[in-house]
C-alpha cells in the first residue's frame, strides 16, 4: 500500500480525549465541574484567561516608554546639497539609482529628499521625490534643475 495523506494513522496516545465536565460524581469531574465553589471563576464567562493577561502585560512591556514619536509613515532619505556637490561632476543627472551606487542612499521606502545643508556650484538636473524651498533655490541658482518624482509612499496614500 502507498503512503499518503489519505491513509496516514495518528501516532498512538498522540490525541488527548475531550475533558466531560458535569457528567456525575463518579467521573471526576461531577458536581462542580472542576470549578470549585463560588466565586468569578466558578461562573460561565467569569475567567479573564491567564493568557490573555500575560499577553497584554508582554506587549506593554515591549512598548518604548521613552519620549519623542514614532513616525508611522514610510522613512525618508535625506541628502544634502554638500553630499551632491561632493559625489557628482558638473552636468551630471541626479537619480535614486545614482545616488545608491554611489552609497548616499541605502534605503528610502519614502523617498528621498534633498536639503540646503551647504552650498553647491555645480550645474545639476536632479530627479528625486522630495525638495526642501532652500534646497529647490540653491540648484536653479547654481543653473541647476529640479523635478519630483513620485515616490511609493505617496502612491499608496
Amino acid at each position: 500500500m502507498e503512503h499518503s495523506l489519505s491513509n496516514q494513522k495518528r501516532p498512538v496516545g498522540q490525541k488527548r480525549r475531550k475533558k466531560r465536565v458535569g457528567r456525575g460524581s463518579g467521573s471526576g469531574k461531577g458536581t462542580y465541574s472542576g470549578r470549585g465553589l463560588k466565586g468569578q471563576t466558578a461562573r460561565s464567562g467569569g475567567t479573564r484567561g491567564i493568557a490573555r493577561r500575560s499577553a497584554f502585560h508582554q506587549f506593554l512591556i515591549r512598548t518604548p516608554k521613552l519620549r519623542g514619536f514614532k513616525r508611522r509613515s514610510a522613512r525618508i532619505a535625506i541628502v544634502s546639497l554638500s553630499a551632491l556637490s561632493e559625489h557628482f561632476k558638473d552636468g551630471e543627472t541626479v537619480t535614486p539609482k545614482s545616488l545608491a551606487s554611489r552609497g548616499l542612499v541605502h534605503k528610502a521606502p519614502g523617498g528621498i529628499k534633498v536639503l540646503n545643508n551647504g552650498t553647491l556650484d555645480k550645474k545639476l538636473a536632479v530627479n528625486v521625490h522630495f525638495f526642501s524651498r532652500a534646497a529647490r533655490a540653491a540648484i536653479q541658482k547654481a543653473g541647476g534643475t529640479c523635478s519630483s518624482i513620485p515616490s511609493h509612499a505617496s502612491a499608496k496614500a
